[in-house]
C-alpha cells in the first residue's frame, strides 16, 4: 500500500543533505575572504598577500629593489608576486572545497561552482 514511502524518505534525506551542503558552501565562501596566502618573487624581495578569493590585500616591497633605473624589473617582480599569490589563492580555495566535498561523502575531485 505504501510502497513508494521508502523513496520519499530517501528524497527527504537528499534534500536535507543538499541544504546542509548549501549552508556549508555559503560559510566557506565567507571564509575565503578572510583566508590569505602570500605570493613571492625575487627570492622574497616582493611579497603579495591575497585572500583565497584572489583579492589583493597587501604588498610588501624590499626597498633595496628601488636602486638605479630598474623600473621595469620592479614592475615585473610586483606582477610576479601578485600572480603567485593569486595562483596560491586558487589552489587553497580548491583544497578547502575538496575538504568540504569529502566531508559530505562526495568525490574529492568534484567541481562545484565557486
Amino acid at each position: 500500500m505504501f510502497k513508494g514511502l521508502g523513496q520519499m524518505g530517501d528524497m527527504a534525506k537528499m534534500m536535507k543533505a543538499a541544504q546542509e551542503m548549501q549552508t556549508k558552501m555559503a560559510a566557506l565562501q565567507e571564509e575565503m575572504h578572510s583566508l590569505t596566502v602570500t605570493g613571492e618573487s625575487g627570492a622574497g624581495l616582493v611579497k603579495a598577500v591575497a585572500s583565497c578569493k584572489g583579492e589583493l590585500k597587501s604588498l610588501d616591497i624590499d626597498p633595496s629593489i628601488f636602486s638605479g633605473d630598474d623600473k621595469e624589473v620592479v614592475e615585473d617582480l610586483i606582477l610576479a608576486a601578485i600572480k603567485d599569490a593569486q595562483g596560491k589563492a586558487s589552489d587553497r580555495a580548491q583544497e578547502e572545497m575538496a575538504k568540504l566535498t569529502e566531508g559530505m561523502g562526495l568525490p574529492k575531485d568534484m567541481k562545484l561552482p565557486f
